[in-house]
């Protein structure tokens, strides 16, 4: 396989564009093919077992494409998921976690109060709840379920600001939102939400997302074996989705040029 190979890039619907965003603008000379499972969208009410089948499903076409890594651009299908996928391929899977350690690293010491704004799946998983050990003794650390974000996204209504709003402060005013330090976006459909969210938080607060530090590992992990795209290279990015219709094509593009 060569270095010029394509990256599969996947999620439950439409979240991953985020993180395609973040791979365009840090590898600019990969070529990246962006499935979203919308159809079948949400993976985070579902049960681990059903989230496994769709990704195994979505890994084996690509791997019939050709491609020579994958990036997991989804917290749900991670946590479900990419400890099976990794037994069963021998390309690099890329899998993606809330960023608790970026926030909690923040405080340098210092106790921190972080939010982390996830799927139900996602904060239900063993794999979450494992992370969350390493940091819980030293950090309060709220767990908040957000599904209906991600019905926003995949709906098209990210410019409905009074849907939006409510929907934030339906999750979020339950907290002092004066004491939080951080809120982890645990979920790649949020960063879509990010000016939403820091319209809400106090301005000390920090938002946190986790796609910038899952393209600096894949760069590694491409770097490592020798498969980064040469310089120069005509990189893109296709995009398709198991939701066919003319609406889902357009909302791609959008999401990515947004």
């Amino acid at each position: 396989m060569t270095s010029t190979a394509p990256i599969g890039v996947f999620d439950s619907g439409l979240g991953g564009i985020s993180v395609v965003r973040e791979l365009v603008k840090d590898l600019p000379d990969e070529q990246v093919l962006y499935f979203g499972d919308s159809a079948n969208a949400p993976y985070g009410t579902k049960t681990p077992e059903e989230v496994r089948r769709l990704a195994f499903a979505i890994v084996n076409d690509f791997v019939r494409e050709g491609v020579k890594a994958v990036v997991i651009a989804c917290n749900t299908a991670t946590s479900a998921a990419v400890d099976a996928l990794r037994e069963q391929f021998s390309i690099p899977i890329i899998g993606m976690e809330p960023a608790l350690k970026v926030a909690c690293d923040r405080g340098h010491g210092v106790p921190q109060h972080v939010i982390v704004a996830a799927t139900p799946l996602t904060l239900r998983e063993r794999k979450f709840a494992k992370l969350m050990a390493r940091f819980n003794a030293d950090n309060v650390i709220y767990k908040q379920p957000c599904p209906a974000l991600v019905e926003i996204v995949e709906h098209g209504q990210l410019d409905d600001r009074e849907l939006v709003e409510r929907t934030l402060h339906g999750y979020f005013d339950q907290y002092d939102l004066e004491t939080i330090d951080s809120v982890v976006l645990g979920c790649t459909h949020f960063p879509f939400f990010r000016e939403y969210f820091r319209r809400l938080m106090p301005s000390s607060t920090a938002i946190i997302d986790g796609n910038e530090g899952t393209v600096r590992h894949l760069r590694v992990v491409l770097e490592a074996l020798g498969k980064l795209a040469p310089e120069g290279a005509a990189g893109g990015v296709s995009l398709s989705n198991s939701d066919t219709s003319e609406r889902m094509a357009t909302l791609m593009k959008q999401l990515l040029t947004r």
